[in-house]
């Protein structure tokens, strides 16, 4: 299994970055998808998820009317949209899959088996 985290970069504050998760090895239909990051010093923090089935998605408040998360199973990736970006989004990146996914822990890293190697975001101020 393998998940593939881009598209990440350096970007102002304001400003837009769209995030992709390619993966492969898995049946990704069967996968609740999310998307975690880590900033320096920190724990890594739960951002948004989005159920196999259904596609219901969840998110952080923290984030909840900037980034938007979706997925295109025909392409077996997830996606993170991230608008009106802000310097304490500065973090590292990662998407990770949960199979069939419980709906109370798809805001814990723990319930997630297979991550991505991470993307680097930094916003500028």
């Amino acid at each position: 299994v393998q998940l593939q985290a881009s598209g990440g970069g350096l970007v102002q504050a304001g400003g837009s970055l769209r995030l992709s998760c390619v993966t492969s090895g898995l049946t990704f239909r069967d996968y609740t998808m999310g998307w975690f990051r880590q900033a320096p010093g920190k724990e890594r923090e739960f951002i948004t998820a989005i159920r196999y089935r259904g596609g219901t998605t969840y998110y952080a408040d923290s984030v909840k009317g900037r980034f938007t998360i979706a997925r295109d199973n025909a392409k077996s990736t997830v996606y993170l949209q991230m608008n009106s970006l802000k310097p304490e989004d500065t973090a590292v990146y990662f998407c990770a899959a949960d199979r069939w996914g419980i709906v109370s822990s798809v805001a814990s890293a723990d319930a997630y088996e297979h991550w991505g190697q991470g993307t680097q975001v930094t916003v500028s101020s």
